[in-house]
């Protein structure tokens, strides 16, 4: 194939940032800190097939029809109370809410919206892999914000946008980092919208992990301080629910919305109906809340295994994070160690255990230093077993340099 033929965004030569993230591994003793999954084990399986079953009923045959790209009113008006509830935000209605594929296409409809190539945007170093796979598509100018424990350097970030004005978009995750696990602070929250009101910019806040929070308090969105409507705020069922539901959901100006849906209707016309329905019934029969308390009181059990396992088996100068909630900690060990050359020549060959390394997390690729652990998908005997066999890996490692 005539690699002239593909448009300059696709960037044929170029690796996908998400290729290869996860190595195969076939080993028995495999221990997988990779990827950003929930329990298997803690799926409400049963109380969602009865959704299903219940959905077909209530609509026959008609549920399998053609639908309207804005999907049920009925789920978006639940969504739209519960965005009112436990996000905080204010004077939500269902003309607010808007269903997606997945909170990866709520990213990437935002970015289509936003961005011509070129267009300057901030993002946080480091951020979400699969957002900066959807922005490369757009071909933006990316400014880079250095991540801090209590969220994105708001110092920094003012700095950028007075040398560069022209910045029109800002994508933060602002709950329980992905990959960093840290939390911005509620003064942080609220210097953003002070910002993005001053130099006149879209503020996208990720936050699918917003509700698995197992310790410590619940922070106001910072949609919660939006007074312009600048402020989109992003969640999914993936995490809370079941990732194969693929549905995500948005809050938004009806102004953003109605931009939003003509690009959802040349994409795929409209969320799959029968899946909206389901999402509906099971939240109308079943108590999301109640779900949701037994995932975070299984979580915090894993995380603090994690967090146990760090401190005890990871060498001097290799730091890592203490989430509150979420899936992750970040790990960052000393310059001079590449932790992908690490993965494929060390990690995965002879501890046999894989984590996501720091490289493709920057807009730049330019910091190859640091590893994102998932502790969700184990237990805590094998989080135990593979942060020893981790720790003994960077401890050689660091004997190296």
């Amino acid at each position: 194939m005539d690699n002239n033929l593909f448009a300059t965004r696709v960037q044929p030569e170029v690796p996908s940032r998400l290729a290869g993230l996860f190595p195969v591994m076939d080993y028995e003793d495999a221990i997988k800190f990779t990827a950003g999954a929930p329990a298997e084990s803690l799926f409400p399986a049963q109380a969602m097939q009865q959704a299903y079953l219940d959905a077909m009923a209530a609509e026959g045959n008609h549920t399998f029809q053609y639908h309207t790209v804005d999907g049920p009113v009925e789920l978006r008006e639940r969504l739209a109370q519960r965005a009112m509830d436990k996000m905080q935000i204010e004077n939500v209605t269902a003309e607010n809410v808007m269903l997606t594929a997945g909170g990866q296409q709520g990213i990437d409809l935002v970015a289509k919206a936003l961005l011509n190539k070129g267009d300057a945007m901030v993002v946080e170093a480091p951020t979400y892999v699969g957002a900066l796979s959807s922005f490369d598509m757009y071909e933006p100018t990316y400014y880079e914000v250095e991540l801090e424990n209590d969220g994105l350097n708001t110092d920094q970030l003012e700095a950028t946008l007075k040398q560069h004005p022209e910045i029109k978009f800002l994508y933060t995750v602002s709950d329980f980092h992905n990959p960093g696990g840290v939390t911005m602070s509620l003064e942080k929250r609220q210097k953003v919208v002070e910002l993005a009101n001053k130099y006149h910019f879209i503020v996208l806040e990720d936050t699918p992990y917003r509700e698995l929070r197992y310790t410590g308090e619940s922070l106001p969105s910072i949609k919660h301080f939006d007074t312009e409507g600048r402020v989109i705020f992003l969640s999914s069922f993936s995490k809370v629910l079941m990732p194969t539901l693929r549905t995500g959901w948005l809050v938004a100006d009806k102004a953003i919305i109605h931009q939003l849906y003509k690009l959802k209707e040349a994409a795929d016309l409209e969320v799959p109906n029968i899946t909206a329905q389901a999402i509906n019934h099971f939240l109308a029969n079943n108590s999301l809340d109640d779900h949701i308390a037994n995932l975070n009181k299984e979580y915090l059990v894993r995380m603090q295994a994690m967090i146990a396992a760090c401190h005890k088996y990871l060498p001097e100068g290799v730091s890592a994070t203490k989430p509150e909630g979420g899936f992750f900690t970040w790990v960052t060990v000393n310059d001079a160690i590449n932790t992908t050359d690490l993965l494929y020549n060390e990690a995965t060959p002879n501890q046999h255990i894989a984590y996501v390394p720091s490289k493709n997390f920057y807009a730049y690729k330019n910091h190859t230093n640091g590893m994102r652990l998932n502790f969700t998908g184990l237990t805590p005997a094998e989080i135990d077993d593979g942060m020893q066999r981790l720790g003994t890996l960077l401890t050689r490692a660091g004997q190296l340099i």
